[in-house]
């Protein structure tokens, strides 16, 4: 990832801290998301949590259902956060284009609202990334705001952000395009829990990756 990219991003969510969560991790739709995953998958599977944010309420959902979470976040202020809220999980802070991923070392990976503020190449690497990091058959769970927009100003809980996104239609096709099937496509509203917020667009895909036989 670009490094401003990163640094504009650690430096947003080092500033909301524990406010992102009182916005979000309300949402009826993220809940589903964890809930759909959590119906497919094996008892103690390992778990990849990108942008695991304070812990709440990804990490520490799946981890109480007995699966192995590692979270990794930009945001230092984050990861401390998680590590108080979720000790029964792993989080490092770390930049996830630099992390090395092991082929087939995950049974999920969860993607909620993460990719935002990398271009749309980056994007798109990153979901190759992650499928290849998948095991044949593994799961992922992913979640955007679906605009047709690339790098963007705008506001975001009162700080300053750019903006990439992809509308839900090219999202869907980014998340085949690199190797999984989507099972699973919810778009709606969601208001978040924060003074002046709106309703903003949501998109929720479930994918899983192909088995060699499959794929061939």
């Amino acid at each position: 990832m670009d490094d401003g990219h990163t640094h504009r991003a650690a430096a947003v969510f080092d500033a909301l801290g524990a406010e992102y969560e009182r916005a979000f991790g309300g949402s009826a739709a993220h809940h589903e998301s964890l809930r759909r995953l959590l119906d497919a998958l094996a008892p103690g599977s390992r778990i990849l949590d990108v942008g695991s944010g304070t812990g709440r309420p990804t990490a520490a959902t799946l981890a109480a259902a007995g699966h192995h979470v590692l979270g990794v976040d930009v945001s230092a202020v984050m990861v401390d956060l998680a590590r108080r809220q979720v000790p029964e999980a792993e989080f490092r802070h770390a930049d996830i284009h630099e992390m090395p991923l092991r082929e087939a070392s995950f049974d999920a990976v969860c993607v909620y609202f993460s990719l935002l503020q990398m271009s749309r190449d980056e994007q798109s690497a990153l979901l190759r990334q992650l499928t290849r990091a998948l095991r044949p058959g593994g799961l992922c769970a992913l979640a955007t705001v679906p605009l047709d927009v690339e790098d963007v100003p705008g506001v975001f809980m009162g700080r300053d952000v750019r903006v990439t996104s992809f509308a839900a239609e090219d999202f869907a096709a980014a998340v085949r395009e690199a190797g999984l099937t989507v099972t699973h496509q919810e778009s709606l509203l969601y208001t978040p829990a924060h003074p002046g917020a709106g309703p903003e667009p949501h998109l929720f895909v479930h994918g899983r990756r192909a088995h060699p036989q499959q794929a061939a």
